[in-house]
């Protein structure tokens, strides 16, 4: 692929990327700005994980969005300074509920209030649940290729990585407290801690309050919740863990966390975090505030509640790609995140990804391709869209990809699954996808007598055309037959000065030939197909209905 971004030496490409108005090149700079105030020699992102449910596609959202933006810096800093990511799990967080979504519950509610990796896995595969959620996101991370570093706050705690951070949020206890407590009601603002106490018996992280404290020798002294003894215990090497918000600052301060994205809803958390931080000495990240996804009723996805899409499914119906590109889109607006969303997905992936050989290098910074392959686009394409492929397989009731790439070969002889890597797996997918959803929804809608007399007209007008007739011209038939009544349109025009069709016209044939209620452009659907075969389904659509 002759590319003029890549062929760009780098001051040329940082030049562009200086003025770039893609959102990652934003965000870059203003990791460019606070190193000029506070010069580093490595930059550290980080991205947070919550492993009380299994991970579903916002985690990865996350990830992706801040490697866009890594790489967008590492751009505009010529690659001088070193840049790590962090995928940081707060797996020793103590489990409030039962995931709804989850095999053994009875297992699990057993030991609620415990950290998450303390808690028996569910699906028999790990130590703790913790760890197989933990296990479950870095392997798909890792199969994305992610440049990352995954850390565990049970490790960290334990390690004693936090625990200089954790003696400063002692010795600051009042100040930070003072933060806190204005933004929680009479009962909680009377319990309250920056500092959960893990159970020595029970392993539970306890929400006491602090009856004593002693900065000197790191110890915190609560009233144990069910014995009402008074229990000191130090603050370092995992026998606390803080709790939310001060927990994020703590780590903000020890690791020098340069920026991390959060969502719509931590907007408070991540003010009162960032105050914190500075109490503790620290210096808050740079930030990104992104909306929520939701799923198809308009909610907000939740792990526990397992709505909305998993990693796993949308990875079963479409490429790594056409989700990275969701992601990329519009990441301040909120967005439904179901399967409906899919098909759309991996075709405006293909256009960005075809469109991008014909842009310059300005131009280039902007197409969402350049952000998901950090610069280097891959050369290839695929001559039929996703959408296509699932009206083939709905037409042809296909059952195995066999029977797709006979039409296929037909149309476009040479084009094969060793030609096109790329097609074949969207020939899978497009399988996967019509299996789980298409087919259960079909619904061939009965035709009206008049409809079937349209129908009859239009089997007879293709029965008459050349094998080999374009899409084009098959096109014009199906327009010629749709400006009869009861689907001419007199108020409309075509392109070529003659009366428009009634979209009733096209919704027939999709209701009638398909059982859906949209489709593709009928000619390119016929062309491909083929024209007896589209004879015989006009067909069978009549004999149904007789």
């Amino acid at each position: 692929m002759s590319d003029p971004a890549a062929a760009l030496d780098p001051a040329a490409l940082r030049a562009l990327a200086e003025t770039s108005t893609a959102w990652p090149f934003e965000e870059a700079r203003k990791i460019v700005a606070r190193l000029k105030q506070h010069p580093k020699d490595e930059v550290l992102f980080e991205t947070g994980y919550g492993p009380s449910g299994l991970p579903h596609i916002g985690t990865f959202g996350e990830v992706a969005r801040t490697t866009m933006v890594r790489h967008a810096f590492r751009v505009l800093t010529d690659d001088r300074i070193k840049t790590r990511l962090i995928a940081f799990s707060d797996d020793m967080d103590g489990l409030r509920k039962v995931p709804d979504n989850i095999p053994n519950k009875e297992l699990v509610a057993a030991h609620l209030g415990k950290p998450l990796t303390r808690v028996p896995d569910p699906f028999g595969t790990h130590p703790s649940f913790g760890e197989h959620n933990n296990a479950r996101l870095r392997a798909f991370l890792d199969a994305f290729g992610f440049d990352y570093e995954f850390a565990s706050s049970t490790e960290y705690y334990k390690s004693g990585r936090f625990d200089a951070t954790l003696l400063a949020m002692l010795e600051h206890y009042d100040a930070v407290m003072e933060i806190i407590l204005p933004t929680l009601g009479p009962e909680r603002r009377a319990t309250y801690s920056p500092f959960l106490p893990v159970d020595i018996r029970t392993g539970v992280v306890l929400q006491v309050p602090m009856v004593a404290r002693d900065a000197k020798r790191g110890t915190v002294t609560y009233e144990h919740p069910e014995t009402g003894e008074r229990v000191t215990t130090a603050v370092t090497k995992g026998m606390v863990k803080c709790q939310w918000k001060a927990d994020w600052a703590m780590r903000w301060t020890a690791l020098g966390i340069d920026y991390e994205m959060a969502g719509k809803d931590l907007i408070d958390s991540v003010k009162l975090s960032g105050e914190i931080c500075r109490v503790l000495g620290g210096r808050p990240p740079e930030g990104f505030t992104y909306e929520l996804f939701l799923d198809d009723k308009g909610q907000k996805i939740s792990k526990s509640k397992g709505n909305g899409l998993t990693i796993d499914e949308w990875l079963r119906y479409a490429s790594p790609e056409s989700l990275s590109l969701f992601m990329y889109r519009e990441p301040k607006a909120a967005k439904r995140l179901y399967f409906d969303v899919i098909p759309r997905n991996v075709d405006e992936y293909a256009q960005f990804l075809d469109g991008y050989k014909r842009q310059d290098g300005k131009q280039r910074l902007t197409n969402p391709v350049w952000h998901i392959h950090a610069g280097t686009p891959p050369d290839t394409s695929v001559p039929i869209s996703f959408t296509m492929l699932l009206n083939l397989v709905s037409a042809s009731n296909a059952e195995n990809a066999e029977t797709l790439w006979g039409f296929i070969g037909r149309y476009w002889p040479g084009v094969t699954p060793q030609s096109h890597p790329r097609l074949q797996r969207e020939v899978e997918y497009a399988i996967h996808y019509f299996r789980d959803f298409v087919l259960p929804a079909k619904r061939f809608r009965e035709p009206t007598d008049g409809e079937r007399a349209a129908l009859m007209d239009l089997r007879d007008a293709l029965s008459q055309l050349a094998d080999d007739a374009t899409a084009e011209a098959i096109q014009e038939v199906v327009y010629e037959v749709g400006r009869r009544p009861p689907f001419l349109d007199e108020k409309k025009k075509g392109k070529d000065g003659k009366p428009g069709v009634s979209l009733d016209w096209f919704n027939l044939l999709y209701q009638v030939l398909l059982g859906q209620e949209k489709g593709p452009r009928f000619g390119s659907f016929v062309a491909i197909y083929g024209l007896k075969n589209t004879v015989d389904m006009i067909d069978g659509a009549l004999a149904r209905s007789a």
